[in-house]
């Protein structure tokens, strides 16, 4: 049977859309190309506009780099106009020297993300929800200034109505509150926000509320890859908290007992906070859409220039506090191309001589990170990677545990924690150096959220961090050097991994 035979117009018409096609793909290509984005990223974005011309430059309009390029933009915008040279002069007053081991690394974080080593006279470790809880409390009802709240996960439920009643109470004595939450960790308090009595309450009483990235298509900005992970307060800008625990009943053992999450916390005290608050207020910013003028002029912070004093007594006197523990504030997202939180974790990696210990919850380790850990535990240095042994992430579970055989070949000791889930993200080099925060060991928390952590570089405090870790142990199972498994789980596993950089 013979081909039909097109008319020549509709040849000509098909040849016509051949070209502009061809011309589309190759421009779009070199567009792309030119921004330098790692390979296989590129190679998907071409593939993925090329073959999908309409549906994919949406897409990419809204998920694609040049997404981040136009949020990295806005925010630099509020950072450069958020201090005065008076302000940045203060911030510095209290400037630490980091011990002479830790100078490139102190350094290193600097560059990144440009937070100086600092100090405080206090660094506590809090090892559980509750505890944490407790210590937020203590500190809210002390606070005589402002009170300043970023989370990730908010939640209205019974530990969330608790510190929101505080917050109110304080709110009604004339303390500034401002809280700012992650627009889709925090969907259930906003999205209750008018059927919530103590939210309510806060608000009247002059509270803030402002979310971060709202996911509304219907404003077409859907930036669910962007979002806020960090977890901070600031009381008076002189007691600060930092770390992996969230406001919700899930990682408070006061209500759900032996279920709770076990997660780490850190309390800090003296100068270094400043810098929590030089973070938090950069967030508050940017999401709130107020002018830092109208931050930096606000007189609750007791003086026109906010910034250079929020860490003053009440009185208006700056607080002078002997500089003991050397801290310094780490703070990542994809608004910079530091990467500062991943590169501190690789050097400080690559600083062991004697051990390294790391807890996450999710281990889903870059290609830099799982050399660097492979490369110690092959130099000798003693690697312990703690997880849980239970997620709450089936797939991201799986893409862990692709990697244990690599790890263990190399000798990385691998434990899985059976209590309850665990949500602790803590790393431990030798006995020197400490990091306490919100990121986990993966991509995400590297490159796509905005995270935050505290380094303690202190003996004392991190025989503290190492205890807990010990403690931690004997609720552990270790990972055996080879595991048995069916064929559906390393199909599984090695599947997961193909979703590795957006787990």
């Amino acid at each position: 049977m013979p081909w039909p035979i097109l008319p020549l117009a509709s040849v000509s018409w098909l040849s016509w859309l051949g070209g502009v096609w061809a011309a589309y793909a190759l421009a779009l290509a070199a567009w792309i190309v030119l921004q330098k984005r790692p390979p296989v990223a590129t190679l998907a974005w071409i593939l993925v506009l090329s073959l999908t011309p309409v549906v994919g430059l949406a897409v990419y309009a809204y998920f694609g780099p040049q997404r981040v390029q136009r949020q990295r933009l806005k925010r630099w915008h509020y950072r450069a106009s958020l201090l005065s040279q008076h302000d940045w002069l203060a911030l510095r007053g209290q400037q630490a020297e980091p011990p002479a081991w830790a100078l490139q690394h102190a350094r290193l974080i600097e560059r990144c993300c440009g937070l100086p080593m600092s100090a405080c006279h206090s660094a506590r470790l809090l090892g559980s929800g509750g505890q944490a809880l407790q210590a937020l409390l203590q500190a809210i009802g002390q606070a005589r200034a402002h009170i300043h709240l970023e989370y990730y996960i908010f939640r209205p439920d019974e530990t969330g109505q608790t510190v929101l009643r505080a917050l109110a109470a304080r709110a009604r004595e004339g303390v500034a509150v401002r809280l700012l939450v992650d627009a889709i960790g925090s969907f259930s308090l906003y999205a209750r926000r008018s059927r919530c009595q103590a939210l309510q309450e806060l608000l009247a009483a002059g509270g803030e509320l402002a979310l971060f990235h709202p996911a509304r298509l219907d404003r077409f900005r859907p930036l669910v890859n962007l979002r806020t992970h960090r977890k901070l307060v600031v009381c008076d800008g002189r007691v600060g908290f930092i770390g992996g625990v969230n406001i919700t009943d899930e990682e408070n053992e006061n209500v759900c007992g032996e279920r709770a999450w076990r997660d780490t916390h850190l309390e800090l005290r003296g100068a270094a906070v400043r810098w929590l608050q030089y973070v938090f207020l950069q967030d508050w910013a940017y999401a709130s859409g107020k002018t830092p003028s109208v931050l930096s002029g606000d007189t609750l912070f007791g003086a026109p220039s906010g910034l250079a004093r929020l860490a003053a007594d009440p009185s208006g006197q700056p607080a002078q506090i002997p500089a003991q523990v050397p801290v310094q504030i780490v703070a990542s997202g994809p608004d910079t191309d530091g990467e500062a939180i991943l590169r501190a974790m690789v050097d400080a990696i690559g600083l062991a001589r004697e051990r390294i210990w790391l807890a996450t919850p999710y281990f889903v380790p870059t290609e830099e990170t799982l050399f660097a850990l492979t490369s110690a535990a092959l130099r000798g240095v003693q690697v312990k990677l703690m997880v849980p042994a239970c997620g709450d992430s089936r797939l991201t579970s799986a893409a862990a545990r692709s990697y244990f055989d690599e790890l263990q070949r190399a000798g990385v000791l691998i434990f899985e924690y059976t209590a309850a889930m665990f949500h602790a993200k803590t790393l431990l080099v030798d006995d020197r150096y400490g990091m306490v925060g919100s990121a986990n060991f993966d991509n995400r928390s590297f490159r796509l959220n905005f995270e935050a952590a505290a380094v303690v570089l202190d003996e004392t405090f991190n025989a503290e961090l190492a205890a807990m870790f010990t403690r931690d142990l004997s609720l552990c199972r270790r990972v055996p050097a080879r595991r048995q498994l069916s064929f559906s789980q390393r199909l599984l596993e090695a599947t997961a991994r193909l979703f590795s950089r957006v787990l």
